[in-house]
């Protein structure tokens, strides 16, 4: 059983500074402090993980500077993501160790959580280990790349809640060529983020057996 986990709401962050952020509280979890779930958006940027691929890139990047859209290299596992407006991104800041959760059964948890919380729309989905994420149908909804440091997690999960679906058309998502859905579209109508991010907080604690608290 995971310890308390203190929820943080991030609003609309610029992806480097939410990085930071994550950065400093990874610094106080190795400390001995509680675990952190954030939730937050980001404006539009591209990141590459570790594993990433630049033909995976379908503009150049200085077309993809044209459009405003920033590439990043981060270090996360997996190829290529895309984060905009729309998606709730979730990064658990989780001692693992003091979790007595291994790296698998951490990733197919966090799977586990998005597909629990999208069963609440009426949604049905699933993980694949072979192809990591989540998926309803050969469409992809959800992307999971983490980092560890010392055995405490960060990155995390990019959700499509609302999020334009034509800006993956940038990319070939984590290297795949596949079509990217997203909560609002299965729905056929638009579902604001802000309705969703306590809803998954909830489905997170009760997956992952802790206890949940907001921050004052």
């Amino acid at each position: 059983m995971m310890s308390p986990i203190r929820f943080e709401d991030w609003g609309i962050v610029d992806y480097q500074t939410a990085w930071l952020r994550q950065k400093k509280l990874v610094g106080e979890v190795v400390a001995g402090a509680g675990d952190v779930l954030v939730v937050c958006e980001h404006p539009c940027v591209i990141t590459l993980g570790r594993q990433a691929h630049e033909q995976n890139l379908l503009l150049s990047r200085s077309g993809l500077q044209e459009k405003g859209v920033p590439v990043l290299s981060v270090d996360r596992g997996g190829d290529v993501t895309l984060h905009a407006p729309g998606q709730m991104v979730v990064y658990p800041l989780v001692d693992l160790k003091r979790a007595g959760m291994g790296l698998k059964k951490y990733l197919i948890n966090l799977e586990q959580v998005v597909v629990a919380f999208l069963a609440g729309f009426g949604i049905v989905a699933n993980g694949d280990e072979s192809r990591r994420g989540v998926w309803v149908g050969n469409k992809k909804i959800a992307s999971i790349g983490i980092g560890v440091s010392r055995w405490v997690s960060f990155h995390g999960i990019g959700l499509n809640i609302a999020t334009d679906l034509s800006l993956f058309r940038l990319i070939r998502p984590c290297g795949l060529s596949v079509e990217m859905t997203s909560v609002s579209e299965l729905l056929h109508k638009r579902v604001p983020v802000s309705d969703t991010k306590s809803l998954f907080g909830e489905q997170f604690v009760r997956t992952f057996n802790s206890d949940f608290s907001v921050k004052s």
